[in-house]
């Protein structure tokens, strides 16, 4: 939805600066409670994995504002700095720069379905390799790259080098790039170690298979011999009945 509302505003300011949208205020204040409540939705969902595993309230919050310290912070970030100063400080200007912030939840539903086939553990299906790639590209863009393109358009918008665009906006901005823009960075370290993690794991796991047990990687025809050779029949072509099964083990299958 915020990309959806972000994608209308932009697209419909042609002055960066002087254009205005009515989605812009209107969106800030229907979605700022979300913030708070995902803070507490994160805490209901940590508390009671605790709570199974034993441990006391007390214990649980301390444990959870350590884990989610971070993401917490943003979100109260968001809710009590970024809220205010959107409705109240820009006087209705630059919406189209509040429309790009929006998009940057473009790269969110495929954070969310990873986490989910992670859980499932559907780890080794196309689509969360697929989902990874996508998570990749548009954290990327939508997040990372985010930042630095604001700044880039004011500069083209003002005709000065983006180099002395710091000191032509206003502190507000520069420090608001500070706070958010290190953990968007933080968040997309974690992104690439994980899928860098991930498709190593899977070829360490490829080769010590292979390793253990040679005979399920040699060819279809090396195997049948086998079977053969076993059941002491005639070598005159693949036997009946016989061959690979899904885990690629000789054994029966539906061939006859």
């Amino acid at each position: 939805m915020a990309s959806s509302v972000g994608y209308i505003i932009t697209s419909s300011c042609s002055d960066i600066i002087e254009d205005s949208h009515w989605l812009t205020d209107a969106y800030i204040v229907f979605a700022t409670p979300y913030f708070l409540y995902d803070i507490y939705a994160m805490w209901v969902c940590y508390g009671h994995r605790l709570r199974v595993k034993g441990h006391q309230e007390g214990v649980a919050v301390l444990h959870f504002l350590r884990r989610e310290f971070l993401l917490v912070t943003h979100h109260i970030f968001m809710v009590a700095i970024c809220c205010p100063v959107s409705l109240m400080w820009r006087k209705g200007k630059a919406d189209y720069f509040q429309g790009v912030l929006f998009l940057a939840e473009l790269s969110t539903p495929s954070v969310s379905l990873g986490k989910v086939l992670i859980q499932y553990q559907q780890q080794h299906t196309l689509l969360y390799k697929l989902n990874g790639l996508f998570t990749l590209v548009s954290f990327f863009s939508c997040r990372v790259f985010l930042f630095p393109y604001l700044y880039f358009t004011y500069s083209r918008y003002l005709s000065v080098p983006l180099w002395a665009i710091p000191m032509v906006v206003p502190w507000q901005c520069n420090l608001g790039f500070l706070l958010l823009w290190p953990l968007q960075l933080y968040w997309f370290t974690l992104i690439a170690q994980r899928a860098v993690r991930h498709l190593t794991t899977r070829h360490i796991t490829t080769r010590i298979a292979r390793a253990a047990h040679p005979g399920r990687h040699t060819d279809l025809h090396v195997q049948q011999k086998q079977q053969q050779q076993r059941l002491r029949l005639p070598d005159n072509g693949p036997v009946p009945g016989f061959g690979v099964d899904s885990r690629g083990d000789p054994g029966l299958h539906c061939g006859l």
